[in-house]
């Protein structure tokens, strides 16, 4: 069964024809402040697995680090996912319609995150990428 998503407004929308590899809670300051938020929950996929299904013409991109893409919507701003060497390898899980099918396993980039904002599960943390991860 496929995975689907779409932005704020309705004008794009995303098909993943597997499943997400992990996921987790990014709380780096670049995240917070593409999102608007304490973190965003990401999940990696394969990309040859997904493909845009409407709207590729709303869909703008912003190098937020070398060689990252993060797409989103250019009419509701919506974030929906990021683009590594021009093919999507992430997708924001907040942007996912119904049950993404995976959970987040553990929090990233914990020494840059928000002072008002206190991490109260149990999950795993790190300071910066996970060992062996370095996307």
């Amino acid at each position: 069964m496929a995975i689907r998503g779409s932005c704020l407004c309705g004008s794009v929308h995303y098909e993943i024809t597997g499943s997400f590899a992990l996921a987790g809670h990014c709380h780096c300051s670049i995240c917070r402040k593409a999102n608007g938020a304490a973190y965003v929950s990401w999940g990696i996929i394969d990309p040859e697995q997904f493909r845009w299904t409407a709207g590729q013409d709303h869909i703008a991109q912003y190098e937020s680090s070398p060689g990252k893409q993060r797409c989103f919507c250019r009419q509701c701003g919506a974030s929906l996912a990021s683009s590594h060497g021009g093919r999507v390898s992430e997708v924001v899980l907040g942007s996912v319609d119904g049950d993404p099918g995976t959970r987040p396993l553990e929090h990233i980039f914990v020494d840059s995150k928000a002072i008002w904002h206190d991490i109260t599960d149990e999950l795993p943390r790190h300071g910066e990428w996970p060992p062996g991860m370095g996307l």
